[in-house]
């Protein structure tokens, strides 16, 4: 299909196959994000909101907005409090796996663009081994596999033979791969899988219309349903997360928070968990991958209002988890865990068959990282700061 072709396809109707389930979900949250105006409130609901005990989405949404950066100490504070109430001392770690980067959707911002010319690679099921005896050697019990978004060279049997490699050597397995239909997660489940993360890096669909320009992923509500479509296949946990600087991150940030709180209502017994990335270059500076790399966010997030977006996750959502991504430096990582995050990345790349030196070649990244220490290093900043590093605390019978 040529490309003027693909982007003819209407980003928000289902692709023949795709599943489609009964859920008002997704109204309720793009209608919230449409009329959430956050330069509208001000110190006053700030202080409100952080006066309530239990915060609403209102409050969420104050806390969110320009009025409450020079409340950001207060925020942190609260936030520090939760964080230790339901979570104590304790911060899990894990590493991502990526087994493929063959990719069949056109997203302008992605390093895995099916159309950018880099090496291509997928393992095969003797390379996810040795990758994860590899990663099993530094002591971590949680992984999460990850692939480009193409079905044909990553299906879903292939996918569940990976959670089954990861089932020797891991007790928590984790997913990061192209939406599913309920019945695929639940396969998948069945393989080992644990849990399912998807990022719907942004909930403005005319601007995700924009970004996604082919493949799959152009359809919105699809891409939008794939956490309780996940559930229904029987998966015990989903996280959520928007990538940061595609569009209006405030407004990205609440629709976040939103869509975590009501599947959290629907489904009660789900664990669920926030991922907080922002775009990252897809290459070193002054390079380019199909003249891509040039491509920047609509607006930059400092730290500050990554914080700030942190603290307002936990304070609406205080039982839920908090992943922060080597995306960030060393020291923003450090900062935040044990305040907001409870879990953290720890020995990464993003590229594929990196971690085995048996493997003989490796395909390209899908970004550049900015925190490349080990797990050992990891785990000794965590000590410093006090903090409990856990590899895992589920108990299987």
């Amino acid at each position: 299909m040529e490309r003027n072709q693909q982007r003819e396809v209407n980003h928000m109707e289902y692709l023949e196959g795709m599943e489609q389930i009964s859920s008002d979900i997704l109204k309720q949250v793009t209608t919230a994000r449409e009329k959430y105006r956050p330069q509208d409130y001000t110190k006053e609901d700030v202080r409100r909101a952080l006066q309530a005990e239990n915060k609403s989405a209102v409050d969420f949404a104050a806390l969110l907005s320009p009025a409450a950066e020079p409340f950001l100490e207060e925020m942190a504070g609260q936030a520090k409090k939760e964080t230790e109430k339901h979570f104590g001392n304790a911060v899990y770690l894990f590493t991502p796996i990526y087994i493929s980067n063959y990719c069949e959707n056109h997203c302008v911002y992605c390093g895995f663009n099916c159309h950018n010319q880099i090496h291509r690679m997928r393992l095969n099921q003797q390379e996810i081994e040795k990758e994860m005896e590899a990663i099993a050697r530094t002591g971590l019990e949680e992984i999460l596999i990850l692939t480009g978004e193409s079905r044909a060279q990553s299906d879903v049997e292939y996918i569940g033979e990976a959670c089954k490699a990861a089932r020797k050597y891991f007790r928590m397995v984790g997913i990061e791969v192209y939406p599913m239909n309920s019945e695929d997660y639940r396969y998948l489940r069945d393989c080992g899988a644990d849990y399912v993360t998807v990022f719907q890096e942004t909930y403005d669909a005319d601007k995700y219309e924009t970004l996604h320009l082919a493949g799959h992923k152009r359809i919105f509500p699809y891409r939008f349903h794939a956490q309780e479509r996940a559930l229904l296949g029987g998966m015990r946990g989903v996280a959520f997360g928007a990538l940061l600087g595609l569009a209006d991150f405030r407004k990205d940030a609440f629709a976040t928070g939103l869509h975590a709180f009501y599947i959290q209502r629907k489904y009660p017994y789900a664990e669920i968990s926030f991922s907080c990335p922002r775009l990252r270059p897809i290459a070193p500076e002054g390079e380019e991958i199909s003249g891509t790399a040039a491509w920047t966010a609509e607006k930059k997030v400092s730290e500050r209002q990554l914080l700030q977006i942190m603290c307002a996750y936990r304070l609406f959502l205080p039982f839920a988890g908090m992943t922060i991504s080597t995306r960030e430096r060393a020291g923003f990582r450090d900062h935040v865990i044990g305040m907001t995050a409870t879990k953290i990345s720890a020995g990464v790349s993003t590229g594929i068959g990196s971690h085995s030196k048996e493997t003989e070649k490796q395909g390209d990244s899908q970004f550049e990282i900015a925190d490349n220490r080990n797990v050992a290093e990891v785990i000794s900043a965590m000590k410093k700061q006090g903090l409990q590093p856990v590899m895992n605390d589920y108990v299987y019978v």
